[in-house]
């Protein structure tokens, strides 16, 4: 069973949960920018959440289905076609032989995740699909998808179960609408910026540079200074981080970011928000709002088990 790549999209990766124990040999965690809409595409087709989706990026694919599927897609709602007719977001859709998965114009977010039951049929490296394009590894020979590949499937369960991600509903304090603050907590160098860089943090919106990518979202608004200059030493860093450099404009961290950082970190977006962060498109705006490290945790957890519930729930191990 292949699926046939008639047009690649405009950045159409792989992507599970990260490639995880290999930070301290400088090797990227990677994975899904969006982890809600990967786990929601996988667990709609009966995959376990530790296999790959297809993240593709604002101009998506053309998929030629070479023999019968089920397929999934959630996230950004790029007007996605099957055969010629719409295809709803978070709804389960049985594909046959020769229909085409095709992209149109951006209705809303930036990212949507493809799943198909059984999965694709991928190689792992250090114990992950994640395609890391730096690098030139995982995924499908560690590069975006090109014209003319044809992409393995796994053997899907028989029996996959008729459900649709409408009947998942996260709580308002988990899944806030878009546009709403991003929440974030005071990072490690939280108390060296001036009371102004903080206040900026929550009261200014910043607006996101062409310069962004998967490695890190480059904040523009209005600069944050610290108290006085700082010499550091590189730590670790996490998905989220808000790092600041000498120029006082931050950069988030994202999924391909490096493992350690040497610039004074003033904040870390919540766990919770993320995925909505990675649906914010260059020239969109931010806007932050601080709450407190037990409040953010909490919030953590509870998305946890709502994840654990679901996919127990379905089946999915």
């Amino acid at each position: 069973m292949t699926i046939e790549v008639l047009k690649p999209g405009a950045l159409s990766t792989f992507q599970d949960l990260g490639r995880i124990g290999h930070q301290h040999n400088g090797i990227p965690v990677s994975g899904v920018m969006d982890e809600r809409s990967h786990r929601l595409a996988c667990m709609l087709v009966g995959n376990a959440p530790s296999q790959a989706t297809l993240e593709v990026t604002l101009l998506g694919p053309t998929l030629k289905f070479e023999a019968p599927a089920v397929i999934a897609v959630c996230g950004a709602d790029l007007s996605a076609t099957l055969g010629g007719n719409t295809l709803p977001l978070g709804t389960q859709v049985s594909v046959a032989a020769g229909d085409l998965l095709s992209f149109g114009k951006r209705a809303s977010g930036l990212r949507a995740y493809i799943a198909v039951a059984g999965g694709y049929a991928l190689q792992p490296v250090m114990g992950s699909t994640s395609t890391y394009v730096r690098g030139g590894f995982g995924g499908a020979q560690g590069r975006p998808l090109q014209k003319g590949d044809r992409i393995a499937l796994g053997p899907a369960a028989t029996g996959t179960p008729s459900v649709d991600a409408n009947g998942f509903m996260f709580p308002k304090e988990v899944q806030r609408p878009s546009g709403t603050p991003l929440r974030i907590v005071p990072g490690r160098e939280w108390q060296a910026f001036e009371p102004c860089a903080h206040r900026a943090m929550a009261e200014q919106a910043f607006r996101v540079s062409p310069r962004s990518d998967r490695m890190g979202y480059r904040l523009e608004g209005e600069p944050l200074r610290l108290l006085q200059a700082l010499e550091l030493q590189s730590e670790a860093v996490s998905f989220g981080t808000v790092q600041v450099p000498p120029d006082g404009f931050p950069i988030v961290l994202m999924a391909d970011r490096q493992t350690t950082g040497g610039y004074p970190r003033i904040a870390n977006v919540a766990t919770v928000d993320l995925p909505r962060l990675a649906q914010v498109m260059a020239g969109d705006e931010l806007r932050f709002e601080w709450i407190t490290l037990d409040a953010a945790q909490k919030l953590a957890v509870v998305q946890g088990e709502i994840f654990r519930m679901m996919e127990a729930g379905r089946g999915v191990h």
